[in-house]
């Protein structure tokens, strides 16, 4: 189940349709990582490079030239070589490019330097994702370097540089219903990670047993890598936001914090769940579990079109700060602690962000300095949580170093909303006559 490349040729030429008739876009595939030594990490390409191309392999260029005769599309990739094909495995190669990816040009990734700079001439704005590769802004300059100087010859000329992401953010932000198709897949998949974990969980194992568990969902599910370092915090470790350690050993009484989601073709998920170790949670444990629940349910039931995004972080930060007031936690009226953003101590992220091929996916939030209104297609993540630091001598020691946050994904539908992220135990009911359950 992979985007459809007509889909993709789509996506390219609504982008060019945005670009100026004279102007030309760039865009690189991610480089290959060494991890150690002559060990490279698993190759994964660049998410607007796959979004405009569908192609996987490395060492490969597209330009995007509206109105030109010879070819809006040109793609650089690798040659075919039989030697280099034995040890690292088959390239499309050139040639076979143009039928299946629908470009109407390809050349050897080799000829870039003489080819490249013909492309730029009479090109008023090249657009590229300015900033986010020094080698690959390196390269873009090099390269009007050249074109300038054989423009100094009389054959054309060349403007300015334009950053790519004020066109393609907003294309990616909306999902078509295939994305969304693939992003459902992620969703299935990372839930049945986080079943798996929560079932090995148990007091006197180690917080990596459950990351296994959650590994061997994902690659059997047809992922082959999580979206992003999975977070596995147990006890104190569940207070770190992006705790990735992973080690402990799990104790009797500890909360237990899994945030971890597939990729799945390229398209990500975001699950977080907190459950207790021994299948039961304490009286301390529940409350503000409770709380962070009924701030995560009224913050997904709001999401509707034309509802600013801002609104769902407000509402959120409203319950969550009552919440923590009733209980004793923060001290004052509701509209001072407001005010004073008292919970800022407590629960210190927003709500959520945008997701897609990345797990904090493009897109702005603002629009002229305005939350921007929510429309069919977006796909954001609800993750309230409320974190108590063991080291907070201001609060009596029973509620030191619980840590709860609650996550799901959430699609901006039609006529509401659609949680991606279903199936995992979700109340405190649910989460512990799952645990408990006899298998």
């Amino acid at each position: 189940m992979k985007i459809a490349q007509k889909e993709i040729g789509r996506r390219r030429k609504k982008l060019m349709s945005l670009m100026p008739r004279n102007a030309v876009a760039l865009l690189k595939s991610a480089p290959i990582k060494v991890r150690n030594s002559d060990v490279d990490y698993l190759y994964r390409q660049d998410s607007s490079f796959y979004y405009l191309t569908g192609f996987e392999e490395a060492d490969s260029f597209l330009v995007l030239i509206p109105g030109r005769s010879l070819g809006e599309v040109v793609l650089f990739c690798q040659p075919k070589n039989k030697l280099k094909e034995l040890w690292q495995g088959k390239v499309m190669g050139p040639a076979k490019a143009v039928n299946e990816l629908g470009v109407d040009q390809a050349f050897p990734i080799d000829d870039i330097q003489d080819v490249l700079p013909r492309l730029l001439f009479e090109r008023g704005k090249i657009y590229y994702p300015m900033g986010l590769d020094e080698d690959f802004d390196k390269q873009v300059i090099d390269l009007v370097h050249a074109a300038r100087f054989q423009d100094k010859l009389g054959v054309g000329s060349l403007g300015q540089l334009q950053p790519l992401g004020e066109l393609l953010d907003e294309l990616r932000l909306l999902k078509s219903h295939a994305e969304i198709e693939l992003m459902q897949r992620a969703a299935d998949i990372t839930a049945e990670g986080h079943r798996r974990a929560m079932k090995a969980c148990r007091p006197g194992v180690h917080e990596y047993v459950m990351e296994a568990e959650l590994m061997y969902a994902f690659v059997r599910g047809g992922s082959r890598a999580p979206a992003y370092n999975s977070i596995v915090g147990a006890g104190d470790n569940a207070c770190i936001l992006h705790y990735i350690e992973n080690k402990a050993e799990i104790r009797d009484g500890d909360l237990v914090l899994i945030d971890a989601g597939c990729e799945y073709q390229h398209y990500a998920s975001d699950v977080t769940r907190t459950f207790p170790a021994n299948g039961k949670f304490s009286n301390e444990q529940a409350e503000i579990y409770e709380i962070v629940l009924a701030a995560q349910i009224a913050a997904i039931e709001a999401i509707k079109p034309g509802v600013p995004w801002g609104t769902l972080q407000d509402i959120s930060v409203r319950i969550i700060t009552a919440g923590l007031i009733k209980l004793g936690l923060i001290e004052g009226e509701l509209s001072r602690a407001l005010k004073d953003e008292a919970y800022k101590e407590f629960y210190m992220h927003r709500v959520g962000h945008w997701i897609g091929m990345d797990v904090h996916d493009v897109g702005n939030y603002k629009m002229a300095g305005n939350w921007r209104p929510l429309v069919p297609g977006m796909v954001t993540t609800i993750e309230p949580g409320i974190y108590i630091s063991p080291n907070n001598r201001r609060l009596p020691k029973k509620w030191r170093g619980i840590g709860v946050r609650i996550e799901d994904d959430v699609l901006v539908t039609k006529t509401g909303h659609r949680i991606l992220s279903k199936g995992i135990p979700k109340t405190i009911v649910e989460i512990e006559a799952f645990m408990n359950e006899q298998t």
